[in-house]
C-alpha cells in the first residue's frame, strides 16, 4: 500500500490518500490541542501510543459485531482506513457527569447517570461545537433519521462493550464522542477511540487518566494514557518491520 498524499490535517491526526482510491492512512501526530486550540503542546510518543490504543479498542468493537472504518495497523503511528464520507456531528454518551453537562445543568462531578445520557454535537470549532437535537440535524440535512437512529443503537452497543472492558480493568468510562459516516451506503464507525477523545478514571482512586490530564494541567498526560491502554492489554511493544 502506497501512501501518497496529504489529503486533511487535522488538530491530531491526518489523512493521506494511497494506490487504492477506497482506503486512506491515518496518520497520528503528537500535537495535542484542547479548547477549541487555543491550548496547544507536543506531547511526545503520544502519536504511536493513541495509534496503538485505538487500533486495540477498534479490533475489540469488531467482535462485537460493531463495524468501523480500521482496516489494519501499517505502522507505529499510522492505520490503513477505509474511505468514509463523515457526518458532521459528534456521538456522546454520558455514564458519569463531567465537563460541559455539569456547567451546563449544574451537575455535580462524578455524579452517576442512570440511564447514560446521548447527545449529539455539530462539529465546528468556529461555533464550539454547539449542542444540537435530532430536529436540527434532519432540518439542516446533516443526516437521514435512519441514519441519526443508527447513530445512537451504535454508539450504546459501543458502550455496552467498552463500559464493561474498563470495569473489568478497574478504570471507570466516564464519558466518550463518537463519529460516523457513509462507506457504500454503510454507516460505520470513523474517526478514532483514544484517551484524547473520552473520560477514563481509577475505580478506586477517581484519578483522571485521560485528556484532562492535559486540559487541567495534570501532568503525566502520555505516561496516564499508557497505563491505560496496558491495563485493558494493549501491547505497546509490538515493533513493525
Amino acid at each position: 500500500m502506497e501512501k501518497r498524499e496529504e489529503l486533511y490535517r487535522g488538530k491530531a491526526k491526518s489523512v493521506f490518500s494511497t494506490d487504492d482510491p477506497g482506503l486512506f492512512v491515518m496518520h497520528y501526530r503528537n500535537d495535542t490541542s484542547a479548547f477549541d486550540g487555543t491550548k496547544v503542546e507536543q506531547l511526545t510518543d503520544k502519536g504511536r501510543v493513541n495509534n496503538l490504543f485505538n487500533a486495540f479498542v477498534m479490533e475489540k468493537l469488531a467482535a462485537a459485531g460493531i463495524k468501523s472504518h480500521f482496516v489494519q495497523l501499517v505502522n507505529d503511528t499510522d492505520s490503513l482506513v477505509r474511505k468514509l464520507e463523515m457526518i458532521p456531528v459528534e456521538c456522546v454518551v454520558r455514564n458519569l457527569a463531567a465537563g460541559s453537562i455539569c456547567r451546563r445543568y449544574g451537575i455535580q462531578e462524578g455524579t452517576e447517570i442512570n440511564p447514560p445520557t446521548f447527545e449529539f454535537f455539530l462539529k465546528s470549532d468556529a461555533l464550539h461545537d454547539p449542542l444540537v437535537n435530532d430536529s436540527h440535524i434532519l432540518s439542516f440535512g446533516w443526516a437521514t433519521a435512519g441514519q441519526i437512529a443508527a447513530m445512537k443503537d451504535l454508539t450504546f452497543r459501543v458502550n455496552s462493550v467498552l463500559k464493561d472492558l474498563f470495569d473489568k480493568a478497574g478504570m471507570i468510562l466516564v464519558d466518550y464522542k463518537l463519529e460516523f459516516g457513509m462507506n457504500n451506503g454503510e454507516l460505520l464507525l470513523g474517526d478514532e477511540f483514544s484517551p484524547d477523545g473520552c473520560r477514563i478514571w481509577d475505580k478506586a482512586t477517581r484519578k483522571k487518566m485521560d485528556k484532562d490530564r492535559f486540559r487541567q494541567d495534570l501532568g503525566n498526560v502520555i505516561e496516564a494514557y499508557k497505563e491505560v491502554g496496558e491495563r485493558l492489554g494493549v501491547d505497546f511493544s509490538r515493533k513493525f518491520n
